[in-house]
């Protein structure tokens, strides 16, 4: 029943009871007696919304009053994991609400199951800016997010005869009453048509963009709460829908079928993450999303910063946007079409307010992954942009010519049109040439994005580069998703290391301390307890606390050589069937990540991992040894299963090719040794946790530059050197896993021993075999594990989102606290 005289808006326990029943009758339309989990759930998610709502407004009022700077942050990905559980720890009343509803009869843990996880990204990009958007919103920046309100996620995976198979997510099912429409703030988009020229009263060239359809973006905002609920900031997600208008030219013809099906199509644009560039229509939808992202936000930003009757000249003074990859890169043709078609600023001065305003964050160091748009496709999707962007590579490149002495070769490689193949826009030089800040997300990755991607801007414009190595979330990722560890750490240091990592330093004395490392190794157990229960729900598969849990848990991939990994699992299962080993300690190896659906490799490597875990699973010599599993539908809620109980951290990448990685961070923090590389923040992890903590193998950057590049790389070689080597290849070939269809891996073999195979499996394989030899042995010796895991705890404060965003905050943005008073 109602609590007369509620005070609705506190978060006392009173308040939240109140607002709960409300929600119950008057939102969900029942007795409160006959509510379920679900209606439950959904009532408590709206009774914080409205609390957060409230928040928002004040905090909205206090960067107006203040006249602040704000940053925009653009982003095709957001991966922001369910937000219930975040919201009630960020807010601080997690214990108040699970002891509110336990009297009612029911478990926060169960309520919390009903909320799927929004899945509006595909991995590290998108959750990477799910963590810089909890850490702005915690340091009281005035900063939100943009992206597109997908209907359907990447897809949900599942394991299907040891194979990968795709099925629609429709994150929504269950409802988000976390989200606000604000249809009132739709914006109209324009898109296709043609150009015609004219001329202004000045003699000036006029264009005139006729003939154009029109999408309609309608806003949902997502508030995000900082820590301590002193700030609630917000993510703005753009859906696409059809106007109420139909073309009437085909209305007018008797054609009512093609009218409607010109209106629906006109939704798909936001109807699924990432649709297959496969095909032509697949490049087209893609195309249309990431011009449907740039408009939609530039159109909400510039909105807001003329209704406070400013100068649209001052706009870099109050307005920073950041470009997270090249997908928002349209956005540099995009904010000069405003300035220039619209507002009439003269294009020098347009320039100059685009460049002062944009930063790019690179995040890739494959070539092949940098995004190139077919001329003819811009063209017919975007005449005006094509246009304006044709307009910034002539004067460009006569700048260089005039102001340089690059010569054609250099021209090419720096001009915004690819002419070789069939003329393509290159939206990485077009994000690097329309801002005014550069940067990588990791030391190596960052010289490397000078080095190889672009060293002619670096030469150029040496003081536009600079790094900013990534952060997770402390919030998220060590005090919600474990806590007992949180515990375990508060109870040692006290609590304030959740707003400052670096206080995890306070641990460093306990490492050695024979007490601690009992109560550390006790949680650690009990998380992989927990996990071993999930396992056993889901797939069947037993598995044993106290054997090592050795996980490599990212987005499946060549160059992420989940394949070197099952190659030493399937060296050890040999080891153990053939020749009777016995390893120090029992190992079980979880993966976890998706494939591309048209990435053949991709999936085969998930069919490989599958078809080896049901022969290793089942097979009684191997069962007290190795398990095998798959965990399947890689996402944030399943991370928070995994990190905790992670004894081993993979991040065994080729040098050079991950560009920074935050599941290392994670698992690192949470107490999980690494065996990897020197790639990405490899390098800086292991800088601060220290060498001997951590299990280094395999060949340097350059050391593998110089061998692919010389061709001096020959795996032959190393197959004839090493019978390890040969005994894993030939089993492949061979058809052990798979003995009813024998020549399913021999595309392995042939991959493998191909000349000059770019990830270097075979290279690295004797490294990373003898690297485990002894990180077996070292975990035989739990006082030598221990206090090295727990270094790698009080070691990770510089790997905070809140160090990262502050950087950004200082050196690129421009923006500074606005705390509440």
């Amino acid at each position: 029943m109602p609590v007369e005289n509620c005070p609705l808006q506190t978060l006392d326990a009173d308040s939240l009871s109140c607002s709960i029943r409300e929600h119950i009758t008057h939102s969900l339309g029942k007795p409160c007696a006959e509510a379920g989990n679900r209606d439950v759930a959904m009532a408590l998610s709206m009774t914080l919304r409205d609390r957060l709502v409230d928040k928002l407004l004040e905090t909205r009022k206090r960067y107006r009053d203040a006249r602040a700077k704000r940053m925009y942050y653009l982003s095709i990905e957001y991966l922001l994991g369910r937000c219930l559980g975040n919201n009630l720890y960020n807010m601080r009343i997690d214990e108040e609400c699970r002891n509110l509803v336990k009297q009612w009869g029911y478990d926060l843990e169960e309520l919390r199951e009903f909320e799927r996880d929004p899945a509006l990204g595909n991995g590290g990009l998108g959750r990477l800016a799910a963590c810089f958007l909890d850490a702005l919103a915690t340091l009281d920046m005035p900063g939100c997010g943009y992206g597109i309100h997908y209907e359907f996620g990447l897809f949900k995976q599942s394991i299907q005869n040891d194979r990968q198979v795709e099925q629609p997510d429709y994150w929504m099912a269950e409802g988000m009453p976390l989200q606000i429409e604000r249809r009132d703030q739709s914006v109209i988009v324009p898109i296709y048509g043609r150009i015609e020229s004219h001329q202004g009263p000045d003699g000036s060239y006029l264009p005139l963009w006729v003939d154009w359809q029109d999408l309609v973006g309608v806003p949902y905002d997502i508030p995000i709460v900082g820590f301590g609920d002193k700030t609630v900031n917000y993510l703005r997600l753009f859906a696409a829908r059809s106007t109420d208008n139909f073309d009437m030219k085909i209305f007018d013809q008797g054609d009512y079928i093609k009218a409607i099906h010109q209106k629906v199509y006109s939704e798909l644009v936001s109807k699924i993450l990432y649709p297959s560039e496969s095909i032509s229509f697949g490049k087209e939808l893609r195309l249309t999303q990431e011009y449907f992202l740039v408009f939609c936000s530039l159109r909400d930003i510039t909105r807001r910063f003329l209704k406070q009757n400013r100068n649209i000249e001052e706009l870099p003074e109050f307005i920073a946007i950041q470009l997270n990859d090249t997908h928002p890169a349209l956005a540099v043709a995009e904010l000069m079409r405003i300035l220039v078609d619209e507002r009439r600023v003269p294009w020098d001065r347009a320039w100059n307010i685009t460049n002062r305003t944009l930063a790019f964050t690179n995040h890739t160091l494959m070539p092949e992954s940098l995004e190139m748009w077919p001329v003819d496709l811009m063209g017919k999707v975007l005449p005006r942009h094509l246009q304006i962007i044709y307009e910034i590579n002539a004067r460009f490149l006569s700048q260089i010519r005039l102001t340089s002495k690059a010569d054609d070769a250099t021209l090419r490689r720096m001009s915004l049109i690819e002419e070789q193949g069939g003329k393509q826009v290159r939206m990485a030089n077009l994000a690097v040439v329309g801002s005014h800040s550069v940067n990588g997300v990791s030391k190596l990755h960052s010289e490397l994005v000078k080095k190889v991607l672009f060293p002619d801007y670096a030469a150029l414009w040496p003081g536009k580069f600079n790094n900013k190595t990534n952060g997770i979330t402390p919030r998220r990722w060590l005090y919600k998703a474990n806590p007992g560890l949180s515990a375990l750490i508060t109870e040692a240091i006290g609590d304030a290391w959740i707003m400052d990592l670096d206080k995890l330093q306070d641990l460093v004395p306990l490492a050695g301390d024979a007490a601690f490392q009992q109560k550390f190794l006790a949680v650690k157990r009990a998380s992989k307890a927990h996990l071993a229960e999930y396992v056993a729900q889901t797939t069947g598969v037993m598995l044993s606390p106290d054997a090592v849990f050795d996980m490599q848990a990212k987005r499946i991939h060549e160059y992420k050589r989940q394949l070197l990994n099952i190659m030493h699992i399937l060296h050890d299962y040999l080891r153990v069937t053939e020749d009777g080993y016995v390893p120090p300690v029992p190992r079980v190896y979880v993966f976890a990540g998706k494939a591309a659906p048209g990435y053949f490799e991709a999936k085969e490597i998930i069919h490989l991992i599958c078809s080896a875990a049901r022969v290793i699973n089942a097979d009684k010599r191997a069962a007290k040894h190795i398990k095998v599993v798959f965990a399947a539908d890689y996402r944030v809620s399943l991370a928070e299963k995994l990190i905790p109980a992670a004894d081993v951290s993979e991040q065994i990448s080729t040098a050079g090719t991950e560009a920074s990685g935050t599941g290392n961070m994670k698992f690192s923090l949470n107490g999980a040794l690494t065996i990897g590389t020197l790639d990405g923040a490899n390098i800086e992890i292991r800088e601060a946790v220290g060498a001997e903590n951590f299990y280094l193998f395999g060949l340097t950057t350059p050391e593998v530059e110089r061998q692919l590049g010389d061709g001096s790389y020959d795996p032959w070689e190393y197959y004839g050197k090493h019978p390890e080597i040969r005994r894993v290849l030939d089993a492949l070939s061979a058809g052990r896993f798979t003995p009813d269809e024998p020549q399913t891996f021999h595309w392995i073999f042939e991959k493998m021993l191909a000349k000059g195979e770019r990830y270097m499996h075979l290279a690295d394989f004797m490294p990373y075999l003898e690297t485990h030899e002894r990180l077996g042995m070292d975990y035989a010796k739990p006082a030598v594990w221990a206090k090295k895991a727990i270094l790698n705890v009080a070691r990770m404060g510089y790997f905070s989102a809140d160090r990262t965003i502050r950087e950004y905050a200082r050196d690129i943005w421009g923006i500074k606290p606005i705390a509440p008073k």
